[in-house]
């Protein structure tokens, strides 16, 4: 019903606009969906289909991550809150996880960058490429 819909659309906007939120939401969402953090190293084709099903559900998550909730004052005001966050999944140190949460971040950062250009250069390309410019203009 649209008022179920409604209602975990805006529960779901309050909990990633939180500390950490972006990555308990993807947290339970990839782990609500069944997916399996080592699929992608199940040998021969089936290790294959299992990434690109996993690739899928990242994709997903991006798509959740990269749309402005309508809780949100601006656009603006989302990218800075959540762009952080998107980042500090790069940084992810249990391995099995660390691979999807990569996936996530990576997904997000393009999905980002492609429909908002600006803003994604200000909260994420800058802050990730940040060390590579300083090392370069030395």
């Amino acid at each position: 019903p649209a008022w179920l819909r409604r209602l975990c659309g805006q529960l779901l906007s309050e909990r990633l606009l939180r500390p950490s939120g972006v990555q308990a939401v993807v947290r339970g969402i990839m782990e609500g969906t069944g997916a399996d953090p080592g699929s992608a190293a199940v040998a021969g084709g089936a290790g294959a289909e299992a990434a690109a099903v996993d690739w899928r559900k990242c994709d997903a998550v991006a798509k959740i991550l990269a749309a402005c909730p309508q809780q949100c004052v601006s656009l603006e005001e989302y990218y800075g809150l959540v762009c952080p966050q998107i980042l500090d999944l790069l940084h992810i140190q249990d391995k099995l996880t660390a691979r999807q949460f990569q996936r996530v971040a990576t997904s997000t950062l393009l999905t980002m960058a492609r429909e908002h250009p600006q803003l994604a250069e200000t909260h994420l390309l800058r802050p990730l490429l940040g060390p590579l410019l300083r090392c370069a203009a030395t």
